[in-house]
């Protein structure tokens, strides 16, 4: 069923027919069959450059479609609903790109930002560790100043296009200060040095593939210094704002699908004479999944206005990011129950949007994590 969006304007609109199209035709017929051959879907993403989709939000001079994030976002969801890796990949290359864009010098945005947004290349944000998830400050990668040259030795992990992608927004430590003595650096994929890790093994999202990444003294100029020296916790924080928004649509475009996979079921399967759909139990059932969708669309966009508009939105990203992404898992869960034995195999899509579903409660930032940015924030504004 397509979602009745508001956009801002005429250009929006035409920019969502053209989403659709591409999610109709290019990405929802080859999403199941990826999924269970875990084959990353590098032509997906080449198909969505070609038509201007990996730098939606990012001005025009560099390459982008200057779109306000409200309809980024919106996109984004008909991508995800289509195609989870698609579009969980694409919320993930846009964060990549935020660094240069938004800390970058005017130098680096226009040696960087137009092949990074451009269509061919795509991006990975390297910023987790086996023992620094969600504590930054417990990183250990570092980066040491070698004449015109930084340095780079250490692991990342949990990294999404890890071996695939072609530049990588690296975090390292060029001091031991906890909170300041992090910088991030441009890594493209070629340098010499730099290694990954067997594809991680996981419940869902098997076409987006997730490894380690090595980093053996890998040498990258000066000039890829992304902002000044010790930056990289201010950057890093910044970019997971608006890398939470993402998740969070991905997360109700999954939840549509879900919500979409049960109702054509409810109307087509029969039970003593009638339609599953007939049934006030089920209708309810339904009702509640539409209740959780709408409204957890509603917060995430609530948060994107205010990010368009330069207001701060930390927060209202992570109730976003929490809201979303737990509505997801209940409204795939109920999805599967709606189809009864039919929703447990792979028949049908239900029982991979369920397994698809949990993730987003844990990337980019735990709904545990999310709690603690929002009741931080909160108690700050009213001491």
């Amino acid at each position: 069923m397509a979602v009745d969006r508001l956009l801002p304007t005429e250009e929006s609109t035409d920019l969502l027919a053209l989403v659709r199209d591409l999610c109709e035709h290019e990405l929802a017929p080859h999403a199941a069959r990826a999924e269970e051959t875990e084959t990353f879907p590098r032509d997906a993403f080449r198909t969505l450059g070609k038509a201007g989709l990996l730098g939606l939000p990012y001005p025009e001079q560099y390459g982008g479609a200057e779109q306000p994030y409200e309809v980024y976002l919106q996109m984004l969801e008909e991508i995800a609903a289509a195609w989870m890796s698609v579009g969980v990949g694409l919320s993930v290359h846009t964060m990549t790109s935020y660094a240069v864009a938004s800390f970058g010098t005017e130098e680096q945005r226009a040696r960087l930002l137009p092949d990074m947004v451009g269509g061919e290349l795509l991006g990975a944000y390297a910023l987790s560790e086996p023992q620094a998830g969600s504590d930054i400050s417990s990183m250990t990668t570092k980066a040491v100043r070698d004449g015109d040259w930084y340095v780079l030795s250490g692991t990342k992990s949990w990294i999404t296009h890890g071996s695939h992608a072609d530049f990588y927004t690296t975090f390292a430590r060029t001091s031991a200060d906890p909170k300041h003595g992090i910088s991030a650096f441009h890594v493209p994929a070629s340098s010499g040095g730099l290694s990954f890790g067997a594809p991680e093994r996981k419940m869902g999202l098997t076409g987006s593939t997730t490894t380690l990444v090595n980093y053996d003294h890998v040498r990258v100029p000066v000039s890829h210094l992304i902002g000044a020296e010790g930056d990289g916790m201010r950057i890093a924080l910044s970019a997971l704002d608006s890398g939470r928004l993402g998740i969070a649509a991905c997360a109700v475009g999954l939840a549509q699908a879900a919500l979409d996979c049960a109702a054509a079921y409810a109307l087509e399967r029969k039970q003593f004479g009638s339609a599953i759909a007939d049934f006030q139990g089920l209708q309810f059932l339904l009702a509640d999944m539409a209740a959780a969708v709408e409204s957890a669309r509603s917060t995430y966009l609530a948060a994107a206005r205010r990010r368009d508009l330069g207001r701060p939105f930390t927060q209202q990203a992570a109730i976003a990011k929490l809201v979303c992404t737990d509505a997801a898992m209940k409204v795939t869960t109920d999805a599967v129950q709606v189809l009864g034995g039919y929703g447990y195999t792979r028949d049908f899509p239900a029982e991979r949007y369920m397994r698809e579903a949990k993730v987003t409660q844990i990337f980019e930032g735990t709904n545990q994590i999310q709690r603690l940015v929002i009741s931080r924030d909160l108690l700050r504004s009213v001491r």
